[in-house]
């Protein structure tokens, strides 16, 4: 048998129509085989809370072994993840194709779906994962619903704990009245003809975050594009499901793959490149959808035509070269590299897209923010987000640079608690969004 991590981990076709695959014995079955590796390695012990739940549950046992353990004690640990992955792309020795052939991630997916599949995701988790749903209802009244869900609203977030067991000290994501799709339709930017990149184009994937929560990133995203030469166009079909993985759900993972690869299979057809503008919608497209539909024509050319934003810039400067018009930015940068980023294997592509300022200090935080979507909004979690995500946010309020960045809008506001939540009465560096919101911010154009 050869030593872990001396190939490149592969992973295997997630076989969620098998009627095994949500066979409850057999799910423990491996679970016991998993964990029993993972326990006599322990090399992830300080990723996330999963594995020093794991690791306590057996060290507690009657003979500090997994066999004591019963099966109804490893949901804990199973809740405790948050996929984000980096146990399987940074840590883990035994992946495939290693013989020890472990997906720690997508075992607790298994775990996830089997729940699914029995009724257990409740109504409330439901409706919470109905993002497109509930970005257009509450665009119908954005100031009213950002006042109900401010942090500093205490009777409405108390409220909104009890019904939707989300944290009150969390920062919940605010809504816009106006869609990024919308206002994009409205107001397409001048293409510069003179810049080196002049001819591509591409499609933005809007992202439900994008369209709905956040359209200043889609903003940014598309006037930097603009400047360098990209002529681009905005769609949402639909959320890209990653709401729904977390839960389980992969019927309705599958269903929303194919109505987004069909929508966006003619911009293919028309020499578009596709964008997508939040790295965990970058994930879905290029890696876990190919693995949900294996096989599926549509869904894998998707995957080949789709980049992350950051990664499709640093593309352009690399192949053909930015628009000059650069401006330094005072102060520097930390940019926190976020998991779903990290995961889609594509290099430090955030890091990369700051160091083509000029003049400007870069800094790099790669350790996970503690969010994990939703699920660092739940109650039952925030704290134990906070303290994951602790030491990125240590870095970053400690990073000595005027601003922070992050690839992810939600490990963003995150790292922005974690660092009021560390106190200190040094100044706390600025919150600055995306690194391409800092691009856009270096040619002038936000």
């Amino acid at each position: 048998m050869r030593e872990g991590s001396l190939d490149a981990p592969t992973r295997h076709p997630i076989a969620w129509q098998d009627p095994d695959f949500v066979d409850p014995a057999k799910i423990d079955a491996e679970l016991r085989r998993v964990f029993d590796i993972c326990h006599t390695c322990r090399r992830c012990f300080n990723l996330c809370d999963s594995f020093p739940k794991l690791f306590d549950l057996i060290d507690a046992a009657p003979t500090g072994e997994l066999e004591t353990v019963a099966s109804a004690d490893f949901k804990p640990v199973v809740d405790a993840c948050t996929l984000c992955d980096m146990c399987f792309m940074t840590k883990c020795p035994y992946v495939p194709p290693h013989a020890f052939d472990l997906d720690f991630p997508h075992l607790m997916l298994r775990y996830r779906a089997m729940e699914a599949a029995q009724g257990k995701v409740s109504f409330v988790d439901r409706q919470l994962a109905a993002t497109d749903r509930n970005g257009k209802l509450a665009a119908l009244a954005a100031p009213v619903a950002n006042w109900a869900t401010d942090r500093t609203n205490t009777r409405t977030r108390a409220l909104l704990g009890k019904a939707a067991d989300l944290d009150p000290r969390a920062e919940l994501p605010k809504y816009h009245a106006r869609s990024f799709v919308a206002e994009a339709k409205a107001a397409p930017p001048q293409v510069n003809a003179a810049a080196p990149g002049f001819g591509r184009k591409a499609v933005l994937y809007a992202t439900c975050f994008v369209n709905y929560n956040d359209p200043e990133l889609g903003r940014a995203a598309r006037a930097v594009l603009a400047r360098n030469g990209v002529e681009t166009e905005v769609v949402h079909p639909h959320c890209c499901g990653m709401p729904l993985l977390e839960q389980g759900r992969l019927a309705d993972v599958a269903a929303a793959a194919r109505e987004v690869a069909g929508a966006l299979g003619p911009w293919i057809d028309k020499g578009y490149d596709v964008i997508a503008l939040v790295p965990s919608c970058a994930l879905m497209l290029k890696f876990e959808w190919p693995l949900i539909l294996p096989g599926d024509p549509a869904v894998e050319r998707l995957a080949r035509a789709s980049f992350d934003i950051s990664e499709y810039v640093v593309g352009i400067a690399r192949k053909e070269g930015l628009a000059p018009g650069l401006s330094p930015i005072p102060g520097g940068v930390t940019v926190h590299l976020a998991c779903h980023a990290r995961a889609q294997n594509m290099g430090q592509k955030g890091a990369d897209l700051l160091r083509l300022l000029p003049e400007t200090e870069v800094s790099v935080i790669e350790r996970c923010s503690g969010h994990g979507g939703s699920w660092g909004f739940k109650s039952a979690h925030f704290d134990t987000a906070l303290k994951v995500g602790r030491p990125a946010a240590r870095q970053a309020r400690d990073g000595g640079k005027g601003f922070v960045a992050s690839e992810c809008p939600l490990a963003g506001a995150h790292l922005a608690q974690g660092m009021e939540a560390l106190g200190g009465d040094a100044p706390r560096p600025t919150l600055a969004g995306h690194p391409i919101q800092i691009l856009a911010r270096a040619y002038g154009l936000a």
